[in-house]
């Protein structure tokens, strides 16, 4: 005790600001290996490392750890338990947020393979993604379009994203007869010999396998695209939406809309509040170019006027007075009528 506080005092306060080496204790212990050829090769760590799990949310835990256990099992050697390879590689195969967690665990906290991977799950898999996932399992329904076999592998995989859901054989199997659409309920019903329910969990379970299988065998991708229950084609309306504020900003970059109020009209023919084509003057001369080409009698278009045309009509000169007025082209002028010279 004395040794240690002489020690102590004779320390610089620089010193205490060094790390220690011996305060970077690592938070897996790994067993001892009694093999002295017993050695990790490069390329196992690079394969490990390849799939490396980050702790994201949407990072499956249950699909890394199986992984990494198949990576494992290729090696084997004498007096090499499992979980001296396991506890070695598995840091090996966090990064990110993952890693920072094993690193930040107290030093020798595990010690064995199943106490390690259960922390794991723990954090990565909360209480919380177990209740959705289970979730997802017990709503299950067929999509739109989605054959047999296809509503079949991904009611599994549902499962397998979850082993620890807890349901029950035959409320699998009922969960899944009951998502299905009316038409396959009846398909299975009738190869069933009257009722899937009718039958014990174990032969309904093999039953939908044999379907589903066969289903696959001769499945006719002909049918209906998939489609999301609750969800709605809105493709036509976002692109309307889009039209419609593109155009908002164009008026917003020409000025204010209420300005279009107070604009004032104005005549560029006779300057008054009105627009030119409702202008009295520009009126009284189209109505006047109107009438006259409809009363032009050498109009060459087809008009009223050719019915009183001298040329394509007939008239009695005769039977007229001497008071009425001979039709003359334009600008033609008649001679001077002359007295007749009466013999007395």
């Amino acid at each position: 005790m004395a040794d240690n506080q002489d020690n102590q005092n004779k320390r610089l306060l620089s010193d205490y600001a060094v790390p220690n080496v011996n305060g970077a204790q690592l938070s897996i212990v790994r067993p001892t290996v009694n093999a002295n050829n017993f050695e990790i090769k490069p390329g196992l760590i690079q394969m490990v490392q390849q799939e490396q799990f980050g702790g994201g949310p949407a990072e499956d835990p249950h699909a890394h750890l199986a992984n990494f256990l198949e990576i494992c099992d290729t090696i084997k050697m004498n007096g090499v338990s499992d979980d001296a390879i396991r506890l070695r590689l598995f840091p090996f195969s966090l990064k990110d947020k993952a890693k920072a967690w094993l690193n930040s665990k107290a030093p020798n906290s595990f010690t064995t393979w199943n106490a390690l991977s259960q922390a794991f799950l723990s954090k990565y898999f909360s209480s919380g993604k177990t209740a959705k996932l289970r979730n997802d399992i017990t709503s299950f329904a067929q999509f739109d379009g989605e054959s047999l076999y296809e509503a079949w592998e991904r009611f599994k995989d549902l499962q397998r994203k979850c082993p620890h859901h807890g349901l029950l054989d035959w409320l699998i199997v009922q969960t899944f007869y009951n998502g299905l659409t009316h038409s396959v309920r009846i398909t299975i019903d009738a190869t069933a010999g009257g009722t899937l329910m009718s039958k014990s969990t174990k032969d309904a379970y093999k039953l939908l396998e044999e379907m589903a299988s066969n289903n696959y065998q001769w499945y006719n991708e002909r049918g209906m695209p998939k489609k999301v229950p609750g969800m709605y084609d809105v493709d036509g309306i976002n692109m309307l939406n889009a039209k419609v504020d593109s155009l908002v900003k164009m008026f917003g970059k020409l000025g204010n809309v209420n300005s279009v109020s107070n604009f004032v009209l104005s005549c560029d023919c006779c300057g008054g509040a009105h627009m030119s084509s409702d202008c009295m003057q520009v009126q009284f001369v189209s109505n006047y170019n109107k009438q006259q080409q409809q009363n032009n009698p050498y109009s060459n278009t087809y008009n009223p006027g050719w019915k009183n045309h001298p040329n394509f009509s007939w008239k009695d000169q005769g039977n007229q007075g001497s008071s009425s007025r001979p039709l003359h082209p334009p600008g033609f002028q008649p001679r001077p009528s002359q007295p007749e010279n009466k013999q007395s």
